[in-house]
C-alpha cells in the first residue's frame, strides 16, 4: 500500500485543479482513504510537487516490422548505450529504441501505457512478441484495416454485417484493440505503382472509393460499440494542400454521435495540415483544421509535432514513403504485407533552417495551441516525428509564447509568412497539458480506468518536482522542459518503477485486447476467409493469428 501524502494533484477527468489531497493506492488500484491502514501503507511526501496520472500514449510505432526493419536499416542508431546490464536490461537507440530501451525512457518521463499505432495483421504475433519485450507500460496495438482485400469486398457488397463480423474476428485473431485505417485504397493502389489523390479516386479493381471505406469502417465500428473509435490516418498525406481533405475526411462523420467518445480519431495531423500548390508555397493549413476540429464534437485529432533532430519516417502508406524517398534521397525500405497493405521506411533529420522541415514543426504547434485541449493529444507520431522522449519540449513551448519567441530565432524565417504561429498568443496552462498527455488520450482511446486517479483507476502515477501554486510556465519554461523529464517518482501498478528520474525495478505490464465476437454473427463470413485464405495467402487459415496464452499478461476487453 502506497500514501502519497499532501501532493498537489492536477486530474482533469475528475475535474481537479491543483488541490492539495493525499492519493492511496492499494492492489494496483487507487482507493478511498478508508480501504487502506494508514500504519501499513509506505508514505511517500509529495509536499509542493506536482502529482497526475500516469501519462498515455495513443500513437506511436514501437513494435512490429517497421519498427525493426528501421533498426536494421539504421545501425548508426545503435550506438547510443542508455543503460547497461545490471540490475536492468541493456538497452540502446538514438532515436529507434531496443524494446527495454523504450519501456524504461517512457516510464523516465512519467508515461505508463502505450499503444502501437499499426501493425499489419499477418505480423501480429511479430508485434505482440516486441510489445512483451518492452518493461514497465501497459500496451495495446492497433491491426490495419485500410487496404485489407476482406474490407474492400464487403464495402463493394454494401454488406455492413459481414464487415462487422470480419472486423470483430480479424481484431480476435490479431488480439488488437481497434480498427486502424492508413491512407485507405491508397496502398492497393501502391501494389500497380499509383495511389489515390482524393476521397472519390477508386480503388484499382475493387470499384469502392477511401469515402466509402472510412464511412463503412467507421459506420461498422460504431455499432460494434468498440472502446475506441475508427483511428484514421487520411489520405494525402504529406502533400501540399492536403489539409483539405482532412477536412473533407472529418465532414464524413458529421451527425454521427457517441456519447462516450469520439465517432473519429485523425492522427499526426501536422503531415495532413499542409496549404499550397507546390513545395514552393507550402504553407499551414492549421488554423483552418483547428477551426472544424473545434466545431465538431465527435472529431479528435493527435498533433504529430516534428522535432528537430534525427528521426526514421515509418508508415504504413507506402506511396508516402516512396514519395519521401525521391523527394530527400535517403534510404527506402518498402514492405508488402500479403493482401493487408504495406509500408516504407525512409530515414530523415529535421533541420531548424530548412523551410519545410520549419513549417512542419510549427504547424505540430499550431495545432496543439488552436485546437481545444479536450479534442488534441500530444503526440510526435514517433519515430516519424521524433522522440517521443520531447514531449517534455513540447509541453513547455505549448505553455510559453516567450520560449516560442525564442526558438523562432533559430527556425527558417519562411515559418514567418508560411504559419501564424509568431502571432498565436495562447499559452496552454499545466491542466491543458495534463490533460492533453493524460485524461484525453484515455478516454480516446476508451480506456476508462487509465489517465486519471479517480477511485478504481489503476494505481499508474507521476510526481513532478513542480509546485502549480509557485511556477509560471510561461515565464519559466526551461524549469517545465527540466523537471518533465526527471520525475521524482512513476508509479506504475502501485509499484514504484521510477525515483529521481532514474529506473529502480523492472516490472511487466499487461497488453490490452478487444473481444467483439459476441455481438455479430462469425459463422457468416467463414465460406469467405476460407476461399481467401486457400487462394490467396501464404499460410493456412488455422495458423493465421495469435493466442492468447501466447501472451505475456493479457486483458481482455470484451465487448457485449
Amino acid at each position: 500500500m502506497l500514501w502519497i501524502k499532501n501532493g498537489i494533484v492536477i486530474d482533469p477527468k475528475n475535474k481537479v485543479d491543483g488541490e492539495k489531497m493525499d492519493v492511496f493506492i492499494k492492489d494496483g488500484k487507487i482507493v478511498d482513504e478508508s480501504e487502506v491502514n494508514k500504519e501499513e501503507c509506505k508514505v511517500i511526501d509529495a509536499n509542493n510537487k506536482l502529482v497526475v496520472a500516469g501519462g498515455v500514449e495513443m500513437h506511436a510505432h514501437i513494435a512490429g516490422s517497421k519498427i525493426n526493419v528501421g533498426r536494421t536499416m539504421r545501425p548508426e542508431e545503435m550506438r547510443i548505450v542508455r543503460h547497461t546490464a545490471n540490475k536492468l536490461r541493456v538497452s540502446l537507440g538514438r532515436v529507434l529504441l531496443t524494446s527495454p530501451a523504450i519501456g524504461y525512457e517512457y516510464a523516465k518521463i512519467g508515461y505508463t501505457t502505450a499503444v502501437e499505432a499499426a501493425s499489419p495483421p499477418i505480423g501480429s504475433p511479430h508485434t505482440h512478441e516486441e510489445l512483451d519485450a518492452i518493461p514497465i507500460v501497459d500496451k495495446a496495438m492497433l491491426p490495419v484495416f485500410g487496404n485489407w482485400h476482406f474490407v474492400f469486398k464487403y464495402v463493394a457488397e454494401k454488406d455492413r454485417e459481414k464487415l462487422k463480423a470480419f472486423i470483430a474476428w480479424a481484431i480476435e485473431r490479431t488480439k488488437g484493440y481497434g480498427v486502424k485505417v492508413v491512407n485507405p485504397g491508397g496502398v492497393e493502389a501502391w501494389m500497380y505503382g499509383g495511389n489515390v489523390k482524393n476521397l472519390e479516386d477508386e480503388v484499382p479493381n475493387w470499384g469502392v472509393t477511401p469515402k466509402e471505406i472510412i464511412t463503412e469502417l467507421v459506420k461498422s465500428n460504431e455499432e460494434l460499440d468498440l472502446p475506441h473509435s475508427v483511428h484514421l490516418h487520411c489520405n494525402n498525406l504529406g502533400n501540399p494542400g492536403n489539409y483539405q481533405t482532412t477536412i473533407e475526411t472529418m465532414k464524413l462523420v458529421s451527425g454521427l454521435a457517441n456519447k462516450k467518445r469520439q465517432t473519429l480519431h485523425v492522427t499526426h495531423v501536422q503531415f495532413n495540415a499542409y496549404a499550397g500548390s507546390s513545395w514552393r508555397d507550402v504553407a499551414s493549413g492549421a488554423e483552418e483544421i483547428a477551426k472544424v476540429v473545434n466545431s465538431m464534437d465527435n472529431v479528435t485529432i493527435d498533433m504529430g509535432q516534428a522535432i528537430f533532430g534525427h528521426a526514421t519516417a515509418m508508415t504504413g502508406d507506402a506511396p508516402f514513403q516512396f514519395t519521401l524517398h525521391k523527394l530527400t534521397g535517403s534510404r527506402w525500405v518498402n514492405k508488402d504485407s500479403e493482401i493487408e497493405g504495406g509500408a516504407g521506411i525512409v530515414p530523415i533529420v529535421y533541420l531548424p533552417k530548412n523551410p519545410v522541415h520549419a513549417l512542419q514543426w510549427a504547424i505540430g504547434l499550431e495545432l496543439g495551441l488552436l485546437v481545444d485541449s479536450d479534442k488534441v493529444v500530444l503526440t510526435t507520431d514517433y519515430p516519424n516525428g521524433g522522440p517521443f522522449t520531447e514531449y517534455p519540449y513540447v509541453m513547455a513551448m505549448l505553455m510559453s509564447r516567450k520560449m516560442r519567441e525564442k526558438e523562432l530565432e533559430r527556425v527558417s524565417p519562411y515559418v514567418q509568412k508560411a504559419t501564424s504561429l509568431p502571432a498565436i498568443e495562447v499559452e496552454k496552462t499545466l491542466y491543458d497539458v495534463i490533460q492533453m498527455t493524460r485524461s484525453l488520450p484515455a478516454r480516446v482511446m476508451g480506456m476508462e480506468n487509465k489517465g486519471h486517479l479517480g477511485i478504481g483507476a489503476d494505481a499508474d502515477v507521476a510526481i513532478y518536482s513542480i509546485n502549480p501554486d509557485d511556477v509560471d510556465p510561461a515565464a519559466q519554461y526551461e524549469l517545465i522542459n527540466s523537471e518533465f523529464r526527471k520525475p521524482v517518482y512513476t508509479i506504475k501498478g502501485g509499484e514504484i518503477v521510477v525515483k529521481d528520474g532514474a529506473v529502480v525495478a523492472e516490472s511487466w505490464g499487461r497488453t490490452f485486447w478487444v473481444d467483439a465476437r459476441k455481438k455479430v454473427s462469425l459463422e457468416s463470413i467463414d465460406e469467405d476467409l476460407n476461399s481467401f485464405f486457400s487462394s490467396y495467402y501464404t499460410i493456412q487459415r488455422k495458423n493465421y493469428g495469435i493466442q492468447e496464452e501466447w501472451l505475456r499478461n493479457p486483458v481482455r476487453v470484451e465487448v457485449n
